[in-house]
């Protein structure tokens, strides 16, 4: 890769890190925080910054190991075109996970744990599971972690007598979250050459079925779940018409940004209208950084 620039321009770091798919990030830790039954607190803000580090150490990763299959498929990416070196790209994710620990760590043990669980998963998704029958179920389980992340933060910053909710509540919670993004990333496997349309077809039906199942509990977190519906539903029907690269990745691309009304309907879910309401905000900024970098 001739003309390598080791440090790259901020540009092509906000394509290698997917800036544009940030937003759906600190949501995680908001509707984890309604699961435990607090108001978000420090330990929501520390769990929300563990999350966008480890976030981003991930997207760095994935390129990292996808270096040689980029290169074929797609080599106008920032590390086969030679516009970042490997080598800053590792050193990157190591970086941002370190940082990601150090945060949670300061949210408490429960939340340190947690993260560490977390980067181990994204760890394991980039560099082994990713390319394996396993890699949905990884990526789902580093979601459903991040959700339990804002939990455990919060609750171990919470103040006053409040009990907070069962673990069952946060499990459904990241149970659901999950689901959603199995489905998605199943989709994104296909991305760069197409698929069957039983692909993008099975993930709308999973992702209608994680509306129903959110948005059963009361008139307040239907609306918002019909909203998360309605996000992810919409592209994966145009990729089931046609299940070719571009709309794919536009599935992909849409259900990235459905997961913030999905976090949304979690936290009215979990009687918190206030976090979902301004989780729901966060759609539009997520639409226009998307039309700049892409998210996938």
């Amino acid at each position: 890769m001739r003309g390598t620039r080791p440090f790259g321009r901020a540009a092509d770091w906000a394509r290698l890190l997917r800036v544009s798919a940030t937003a759906s990030v600190p949501g995680d830790a908001l509707a984890g925080a309604a699961a435990s039954g607090h108001r978000p607190n420090r330990g929501t803000l520390l769990a929300a910054g563990a999350s966008l580090c480890l976030y981003e150490a991930g997207m760095a990763l994935n390129d990292y190991s996808d270096r040689e299959i980029d290169a074929v498929e797609r080599p106008g990416r920032p590390l086969p075109s030679g516009r970042i070196a490997p080598a800053a790209a590792l050193t990157a994710s190591v970086v941002l996970t370190a940082a990601g620990l150090r945060l949670a760590a300061a949210a408490g043990r429960p939340a340190l744990l947690t993260a560490t669980a977390l980067a181990g998963t994204v760890w394991a998704y980039d560099l082994r599971l990713k390319h394996t029958a396993f890699g949905p179920a990884g990526m789902a389980a580093a979601r459903a972690l991040d959700l339990v992340l804002g939990a455990a933060a919060t609750a171990g910053n919470a103040r006053g007598a409040g009990a907070g909710r069962c673990a069952g509540t946060v499990a459904s919670s990241a149970g659901l979250l999950g689901a959603h993004t199995f489905a998605v990333t199943a989709v994104s496997r296909h991305e760069t050459l197409g698929a069957p349309t039983t692909v993008p077809l099975a993930a709308l039906g999973a992702t209608t079925a994680v509306a129903c199942a959110t948005g059963r509990t009361g008139r307040i977190p239907a609306v918002f779940a019909a909203a998360y519906a309605a996000a992810a539903a919409r592209p994966l029907a145009h990729a089931a018409l046609n299940p070719s690269p571009q709309l794919l990745q536009r599935a992909v691309g849409g259900g990235i940004r459905a997961t913030i009304p999905l976090q949304a309907a979690l936290a009215a879910r979990a009687a918190r209208p206030g976090s979902a309401a301004a989780l729901l905000a966060l759609l539009p900024l997520a639409r226009r950084l998307s039309r700049k970098v892409s998210p996938t």
